[in-house]
Order: structure tokens, then sequence, then C-alpha cells
């Protein structure tokens, strides 16, 4: 049985969800930092448990365990606003960034690397919406033509 390829895209969410947890608690954690309490800073680790620990759980167990809770318009807005937070995410803390010359502490090179994989993580949001608002399309259109279709049979009768 071929594991459907959803699975592993979250997984690598989850993996580099926790990676910019680590990267920017790092970076909170350092206190001589004049960006340690950035609201940008904030914002990227406030996005890294949103993601691993809300957004990704929900997004890959409602469907199957608690369909109840997967309505179809749900996964598709929790998947949008994941991806506009990740995208503002990475702008904004690429925007805040030092000129790689100058950015030469390791608060800094962590900064640095959060912005990368924040970056993928609005990649792989980016695909999974993709698919998720077409899955919503797909879903309404088969709805409306099965009762278009429905309504129909019974006025020719």
């Amino acid at each position: 049985m071929a594991i459907p390829w959803i699975f592993p895209v979250r997984a690598v969410q989850v993996l580099f969800g926790i990676i910019v947890l680590g990267l920017t608690a790092y970076v909170v954690s350092v206190f001589h930092a004049w960006w340690a309490y950035s609201n940008t800073v904030n914002f990227l680790l406030f996005l890294a448990c949103w993601t691993t620990f809300i957004a990704t759980p929900y997004l890959t167990a409602a469907p199957i365990w608690a369909p109840r809770f997967a309505h179809p318009l749900v996964i598709p807005v929790v998947e949008v606003i994941t991806m506009i937070f990740w995208f503002a995410g990475f702008i904004a803390m690429g925007a805040k960034l030092p000129r790689p010359e100058v950015c030469v502490w390791s608060a800094c090179h962590a900064l640095q690397a959060a912005t990368v994989f924040g970056a993928f993580e609005w990649v792989l949001f980016a695909g999974t919406t993709y698919f998720a608002v077409v899955d919503l399309m797909h879903h309404r259109n088969t709805g409306e033509s099965t009762q278009k279709t429905q309504h129909n049979a019974h006025l020719g009768v």
C-alpha cells in the first residue's frame, strides 16, 4: 500500500517548524541581542508553534480520525492562514536582518537559517494550499452538479 504524498510533506512541514522553533527560541534566549525581543522573532516563534503543534497535526489527523471536525471549508482556511503567516514571517525577518557581512555572531546566523527554513515552509504550505483549494472547488462543483442533476431528474418526471 502506497503512502499518500501529503504525509511526507506534512512530516517535512513539522520538521521545518521544529527547526524554526529551535532557532528562534535560541535567539530569544540570547538576551544581549538587539532583536531578542523583536516582534518579528516572536512572530516566527509563534508560527513555529502554530505549525508544529496546531495546524499540521490538525491538517493531518482531522480528515483521518475526526472527519466530523474536518469541514471542507476549514481545511483550506487553515492552509491559507498558515501560508500567509509564513510568507509574512519570513519576509519580515528577511527585511530586518543585517547584511551578511555584518552578521557575524551566532544569533544572527540562527535568524538567517530561520528565515530560510521559513521560506521553505511557505513554499510547502503554498503547495498544500493549492491542492486544498482545488479539492474544495472540486467538492463544491461535485455537490452543485449532483443537486442540479437530481433537480433536473425531478422536473422531467
